[in-house]
């Protein structure tokens, strides 16, 4: 199987910076609530300090970039925006699957978005490419949709999308789900630190998974010059 960018989003995103980890052997009897709790009180913290998530430059120069893909930054929030908000509104974040929780975790304490999908549903791989307008999105409720043209999305060799606008929608199909064991973990950042802030995310993540599941982790990083990674 196989994760890359397309060659023309590394042209046209100059900025981007992503991050890839493949885990095997996720369970979901295991509890994840202790691990995510300090990245919880950090994102909170930086929460009170500044005001709103909107400040934050992770936060954006994804609006920046939602902007550029003719999305409107308010209704259409990447994924860290809406957990932050949704923390800062609630004071916390629902617990969906131990994953899914240290992933939002860190997710909102490094501001930076962070995907974990289903290999299991995916077929061959993924590519994150502008879209034709005839891949299939499944939503959560089953509904199938088709990515607007040239929208940014995660595709597989079926032609099936994962992601809608980027970093802002998951699909239904490949969401973790309590069988799930073989995850891609993937996350993008743009902003001016994100070269580094991408690998302590990583770094975050791989310690996260082998403290919790005991399983060695080695996380890739993609470029315009190594845009693939095979596993």
């Amino acid at each position: 199987m196989y994760f890359e960018h397309a060659p023309d989003i590394w042209r046209d995103y100059r900025d981007l910076h992503a991050g890839a980890i493949v885990v095997n052997g996720i369970r979901k009897d295991v509890d994840s609530t202790a691990n995510a709790a300090p990245y919880l009180l950090a994102a909170q913290q930086r929460l009170a300090a500044v005001g709103t998530e909107s400040e934050f430059p992770e936060i954006q120069s994804w609006r920046r970039t939602f902007s550029t893909m003719g999305l409107k930054p308010t209704q259409y929030r990447c994924a860290s925006e809406s957990l932050l908000r949704r923390l800062r509104k609630e004071g916390n974040l629902p617990q969906i699957h131990p994953l899914i929780d240290i992933c939002n975790a860190i997710s909102v304490a490094r501001a930076i978005p962070v995907a974990a999908l289903d290999l299991d549903q995916i077929a061959e791989g993924l590519t994150v490419r502008y879209a034709t307008g005839d891949e299939r999105y499944q939503t959560f409720g089953g509904d199938i949709e088709h990515p607007d043209p040239r929208e940014v999305t995660f595709v597989d060799a079926a032609n099936q999308s994962h992601a809608r606008r980027w970093t802002n929608r998951q699909s239904g199909l490949s969401a973790i789900q309590p069988t799930t064991s073989r995850v891609l973990i993937v996350t993008e950042a743009m902003h001016g630190s994100a070269d580094s802030d991408v690998d302590a995310l990583l770094r975050d993540l791989a310690n996260e998974i082998e403290a919790i599941w005991s399983i060695p982790v080695s996380p890739a990083r993609l470029s315009e010059a190594a845009p693939r990674i095979e596993f």
